[in-house]
């Protein structure tokens, strides 16, 4: 039989020790109880059960210390994997998947459907109370078709389909839902005016959601360390400038740019802490909020 890391590292910890833990953690859970944090959950996370299982136990365990974890999540391979069965190929251009009819049908399917399902059961299984949400619910997710500027010419334009841009977020069914101690897992699908559906990427609607309910930090799981340097460097504290550089140089490119747009939006609109994380590693959210370790990169707005 084989033992995951995060076994064999806690083994040998006394009952003592383990008290000690314990107690260095209460400074974060009286800093945080009652604070609205938002967790993008995606990578291998999502995808390896032993991450999966420990993110769940995270999760609930920040909601029956008092704090008000949301999850959005994404679910990019699951995507792929279900239309490769149809013998469709997903395609991106500036990081943004190309949406057509038929793959918007899969999108949905899967991530309000399959994806959703399987985080909330795994949440309700670990001792919480978790609900799945789209964009539909409540109102909740109100979007327009995004136009996307090439990033060399921006005289010309990419048609990607229902890809979405967030036209506005009404957070009542989620605000409802936690006065109730309900963990709200959401699906990052929009509706437009015609009740037409739009594939959003899901650091924008995490990103987005921080802001408008004024989360205490957001944190971004990924399949990285954090952001790295053009050496392969951890940066564990980047501001607005900084990241405008990383951008100019390349440094920041493909799937992470809208994920750190989003996140440095979010800085600049009073989210009080934004971080990047390595969803690789076992109880990744709990290192991040209940531990004064630099973990990951934090984003500021200045």
């Amino acid at each position: 039989m084989t033992t995951t890391p995060a076994a064999t590292s806690v083994n040998h910890i006394t009952p003592r020790e383990k008290a000690e833990i314990l107690a260095q953690a209460l400074p974060y859970i009286q800093r945080y109880h009652g604070k609205t944090l938002v967790i993008k959950y995606g990578g291998n996370a999502m995808t390896e059960p032993a991450l999966q299982q420990a993110f769940a136990a995270d999760i609930v365990l920040l909601k029956l210390v008092g704090m008000n974890p949301i999850v959005v999540h994404g679910g990019g391979p699951q995507i792929d994997t279900a239309l490769s069965r149809l013998g469709k190929k997903g395609t991106f251009i500036q990081g943004m998947r190309v949406t057509d009819e038929e793959t918007m049908e899969v999108v949905e399917w899967v991530l309000g459907g399959e994806v959703q399902q399987d985080i909330v059961g795994l949440i309700n299984a670990a001792g919480g109370k978790a609900v799945g949400l789209t964009g539909r619910d409540g109102g909740l997710i109100r979007a327009h078709k995004l136009k996307m500027l090439d990033r060399d010419n921006p005289a010309i334009e990419h048609d990607i389909g229902q890809v979405g841009e967030i036209s506005s977020i009404d957070p009542s069914v989620v605000k409802a839902l936690q006065d109730d101690q309900f963990i709200p897992v959401i699906s990052p699908i929009g509706f437009g005016e015609h009740n037409e559906s739009y594939n959003i990427n899901a650091d924008l609607v995490a990103s987005k959601l921080a802001t408008v309910l004024q989360a205490e930090k957001l944190i971004l799981l990924t399949n990285i360390p954090g952001v790295l340097d053009k050496s392969g460097q951890l940066l564990t504290d980047l501001s607005a400038r900084e990241i405008d550089e990383l951008f100019a140089d390349g440094t920041i490119s493909g799937g992470m740019l809208p994920k750190i747009s989003g996140a440095l939006d979010a800085a600049k609109s009073g989210v009080n802490a934004v971080h990047i994380i390595d969803g690789r590693v076992a109880h990744a959210t709990l290192l991040e909020i209940l531990t004064d370790q630099a973990f990951g990169t934090m984003i500021r707005a200045r």
